[in-house]
């Protein structure tokens, strides 16, 4: 099977498309186009595990982009899907509105060669960690779901997907619980326990040295002892998992709701995304190295594997 991540490009303007097309077309990926939000929506409903990112004009005849968005962040398998909108628009509520409705980042035009390339790279390796924690779960036997109580700690990004993973399975929307779950946990290593800062990291990404760095640090004496702790409880209404970090904390609540300050950042707009898709509630405790999510069961016995 071929594993060349697929762009869905869509934009009423050929020559928009042109462009994209231009500034992507030594990336190595495979490309779709859509003319408006109507034939987008007809190809993503079609193949719903085709696309890896969708790049996704705002204003379009039939369609605009904001309802395709919705449509996306309402489909059990398409939620997922990294959602890239560009707009001509700059203004601050029409931004937030875009990244309220989930979008995972906001281009302007016109487009900034280096920033797309940047943003579309980190999309694409998130889609894989995504892919990837989606089918190690899909094997994980269902009886993890009976799981009552557990601890766990860990101190590598590696460790944090694979246990993102396990837990993911144990509640019964796997999907919708592994991206929030993936996010917090590697937090706690890189922001927690590395204290790898925002600004940092924003630097990291764009020398794409990130994952560089994590693995020096975390070779570094200085945090070489450093756990993060895990703990999952599991009664008959839902599930809670609390995971603890060794850090000074952080000002966490600045990122518990969309800002558009931070709207053409690479990153930062994961604990709220996480909040508003993947748990029914999150609290921070303290200076924040400790967080607490909870994921209702509603009645549910054991999660359902995906097939």
């Amino acid at each position: 099977m071929d594993s060349t991540p697929t762009v869905l490009i869509v934009d009423d303007e050929p020559f928009n498309v042109e462009i994209l097309l231009e500034y992507l077309e030594y990336t190595g990926y495979h490309f779709e186009t859509a003319e408006d939000g109507q034939e987008a929506w007809e190809k993503l409903e079609a193949d719903p595990e085709k696309f890896d990112v969708v790049i996704l004009d705002r204003m379009m005849p039939r369609m605009n982009g904001l309802e395709v968005l919705s449509r996306i962040k309402e489909h059990p398998v398409l939620q997922s899907v990294p959602v890239i909108l560009q707009t001509a628009l700059a203004a601050e509520n029409e931004i937030l509105e875009g990244m309220q409705a989930g979008a995972y980042y906001y281009l302007t035009k016109p487009f900034n060669e280096a920033m797309l390339l940047s943003v579309v790279s980190t999309a694409i390796e998130d889609r894989k960690r995504y892919r990837h924690a989606i089918e190690d779960s899909d094997l994980v036997v269902r009886t993890f779901g009976l799981m009552r109580e557990g601890a766990f700690s860990f101190k590598t990004l590696s460790s944090a997907r694979d246990l993102a993973t396990f837990l993911a399975n144990a509640c019964p929307d796997p999907r919708r619980v592994v991206i929030g779950l993936s996010e917090l946990l590697v937090n706690a290593v890189e922001h927690g326990n590395l204290q790898i800062t925002y600004d940092e990291k924003s630097k990291l990404r764009e020398e794409n040295r990130w994952e560089e760095e994590v693995e020096a640090r975390l070779a570094d004496p200085a945090h070489a002892d450093k756990e993060v702790s895990v703990r999952y409880l599991r009664d008959d209404n839902a599930i809670r998992v609390v995971i603890k970090d060794q850090g000074e904390g952080f000002d966490w609540e600045q990122y518990l709701e969309i800002d558009p300050s931070r709207a053409f950042d690479t990153h930062g707009r994961g604990i709220a995304m996480s909040r508003m898709i993947s748990f029914d509630n999150m609290e921070f405790r303290g200076n924040g190295s400790e967080v607490e999510v909870t994921i209702n069961l509603n009645g549910a016995d054991q999660p359902q594997a995906e097939s």
